[in-house]
C-alpha cells in the first residue's frame, strides 16, 4: 500500500517516469483541480513545459446522491459517463429547470474563480502531448469534463498521470488515454487526502494566481 509525504513528492516520482520519454516532445501539463497543480508542478518543471489548470464544477441530481455531469471553464457541459442514456433522459425530463439553473450557477462559480485570467488556452495545447494530472483519480465527472474540453482540440497524444486511482477509473481511462502513469491503484478508494501526510494546499485563489503567472510567462 502506497502513501505519499506530499503531492509534490508524488509529482516528482511521476516526473521521473515521464522524463526520458517526453523531455524532447512538445508537452503541456493540464492539472485537474488544485491538488493536480501541486502534483503537476514538478512534472512541468522537469519537462520544461507549460502547466495549466482546467476547472470544472459538478452538477448534482437533487435528492439522488448522483452526479448528472460537469461543466468546464469553457462552458462545455459533459454528462456523467456512468449514466445510461435512458437515465439522462429521465433526469432531464424530471428536473429540467433545476438542472439548467445549476449549470448556470456552476459556470458562474468557475468564472468568479478565474477572474480576469482564463486559466486554460487551447492554443497552448494544440498538437502537443497533453499530460492530464490529478492528485487522485476517483471522480468520473472531473475526467468527463476534461475529455469534453479536449475533444475539439487537436492534440497529438493523451497521457494520464496520477499518484493514485480507483480500480473503476483505471478501467475507464484505459479506453481513452494513449498512456497511463499511475503509481498505485486502490480497490477500496478512500478520500484522496487520506493518501498524503501533508494536506495543506495553497488557497484556491493562490493556486489560480500562480497558474496565471505561469501561463503569462509562456506567452
Amino acid at each position: 500500500m502506497m502513501y505519499f509525504h506530499s503531492r509534490a513528492e508524488a509529482g516528482e516520482q511521476l516526473a521521473r517516469q515521464l522524463f526520458d520519454k517526453y523531455r524532447y516532445d512538445n508537452v503541456a501539463v493540464v492539472a485537474l483541480g488544485d491538488g493536480g497543480v501541486a502534483v503537476g508542478e514538478p512534472i512541468a518543471e522537469r519537462l520544461h513545459c507549460i502547466l495549466t489548470l482546467l476547472l470544472s464544477e459538478k452538477v448534482e441530481v437533487p435528492g439522488e446522491n448522483q452526479t448528472f455531469g460537469a461543466i468546464s471553464s469553457s462552458g462545455e457541459f459533459t454528462y456523467n459517463s456512468n449514466l445510461a442514456p435512458s437515465e439522462i433522459s429521465e433526469y432531464t425530463t424530471e428536473f429540467h429547470g433545476y438542472l439548467e439553473e445549476q449549470k448556470r450557477v456552476a459556470f458562474h462559480k468557475i468564472n468568479n474563480l478565474l477572474g480576469d485570467g482564463g486559466v486554460i488556452d487551447e492554443d497552448l495545447l494544440r498538437d502537443h502531448t497533453v499530460i492530464l494530472v490529478t492528485d487522485g483519480l476517483n471522480d468520473v465527472s472531473m475526467l468527463d469534463a476534461a475529455m469534453g474540453f479536449l475533444k475539439p482540440v487537436r492534440i497529438s497524444r493523451l497521457v494520464i498521470a496520477t499518484p493514485i486511482a480507483s480500480v473503476e477509473l483505471v478501467d475507464k481511462v484505459h479506453m481513452i488515454a494513449d498512456e497511463l502513469h499511475i503509481l498505485d491503484v486502490k480497490s477500496n478508494y478512500l478520500n484522496t487526502n487520506h493518501y498524503y501526510d501533508q494536506n495543506d494546499l495553497p488557497s484556491h485563489e493562490e493556486t489560480i494566481a500562480k497558474i496565471n503567472q505561469i501561463v503569462l510567462n509562456w506567452r
